[in-house]
């Protein structure tokens, strides 16, 4: 692979690690995060005063004359496409995107192409310096492939590594819209009664458990008690519809961010996402729950209700705190439109 080498000199006054120091001095468009830093040093790839220093924890004087080592950013194999996308935000170190419902992240043994990837890469093009060696886009965090909304992809390593640790520390704020089965309350009997589920001030749900792959079906995730990754999601109810209510809008915040959370923690609850084919949120309505128009257009919802409509966070490269809002999809803002005409 080919290889350049990056030439700079160490500040006054250096940090007293060495991979601290190339972190704080190293040019800023390398756009090299501590954690590559720290991998080129173990590898052999950084010299020091024209000595090679393999170890992060070195002491470094200031002057001292640095060169780096790297390969050239690799073409990724992924294949860019060119598929329109929805760019909410975009500058040179990160892009926030409202995914359309249908659409897979990354692509999968299932999913070679048509995904989220491979339109970064075309709508990108040059503007990726590289993640980890490959001229590829940075992705933080996903959303399901029939969830719709906001996402935000890394053009650059230290953007990546920015956003990583702020998804990490759960600093990063994530909204969602949610059409579930039945009505959240503090005042039900049964809800109290089910481990893992309480409210905080407000009538706030608050669903705390353990989540991991459900044993027996590997597309699934299970509610645990014991093993697995912890997991808090919060909901409020923003509006019912029926007449007694028998659906409610939720506005649910994730202090985690695991696979299926909310889908499977609202169905743990007993309130399952409407038009989730995972999670028991095709049920039926009870008859005359809901006017036949009303209920005809739940039943045909093709996919979980669900929408990722807030994000915010900080820029990992310049600090300003970000917040990004999405409007609801066309087929989530009509169904909720009809519910509320005809209850």
């Amino acid at each position: 692979m080919p290889l350049r080498q990056i030439c700079f000199s160490i500040g006054d006054a250096p940090p007293s690690r060495l991979d601290k120091a190339l972190a704080r001095d190293v040019p800023e468009a390398e756009a090299l995060s501590r954690t590559r830093l720290a991998r080129l040093i173990a590898d052999g790839l950084v010299s020091v005063g024209g000595s090679i220093v393999a170890d992060p924890k070195a002491k470094v004087a200031a002057g001292a004359e640095v060169v780096i080592t790297v390969e050239e950013a690799q073409e990724s194999h992924i294949l860019p496409e060119a598929i329109p996308l929805d760019v909410v935000y975009e500058d040179a170190s990160l892009i926030v995107v409202n995914k359309p419902a249908g659409m897979v992240v990354h692509p999968a043994p299932g999913t070679p192409s048509g995904t989220l990837v491979n339109a970064l890469l075309a709508h990108c093009g040059d503007d990726l310096s590289g993640v980890g060696g490959l001229k590829r886009p940075g992705i933080v965090h996903r959303i399901d492939k029939d969830t719709s909304g906001l996402l935000v992809v890394a053009k650059s390593d230290a953007a990546h590594h920015g956003l990583a640790a702020q998804f990490e520390a759960h600093t990063a704020q994530r909204a969602y819209r949610a059409l579930v089965h039945g009505v959240p309350d503090g005042a039900d009997p049964r809800l109290r009664g089910i481990r893992g589920v309480s409210f905080e001030p407000g009538n706030i749900l608050k669903l705390t458990t353990q989540l991991a792959r459900h044993r027996t079906d590997r597309q699934r995730q299970a509610v645990l008690f014991q093993g697995g990754r912890h997991a808090i999601t919060r909901a409020r109810r923003m509006e019912t519809f029926g007449q007694p209510p028998v659906l409610s809008l939720l506005e649910c915040w994730l202090e985690t961010g695991r696979t299926h959370q909310i889908r499977v923690h609202m169905a743990h609850a007993g309130h399952g996402l409407v038009g989730d084919p995972v999670y028991g949120g095709k049920r039926k309505l009870a008859a005359r729950a809901l006017p036949e128009a009303a209920a005809m257009a739940v039943a045909a919802f093709p996919r979980q209700a669900l929408h990722a409509a807030r994000l915010g966070f900080v820029h990992p490269v310049t600090g300003e705190t970000l917040d990004f809002e999405a409007p609801l999809p066309g087929d989530l803002a009509d169904l909720l439109a009809i519910l509320r005409r005809q209850t």
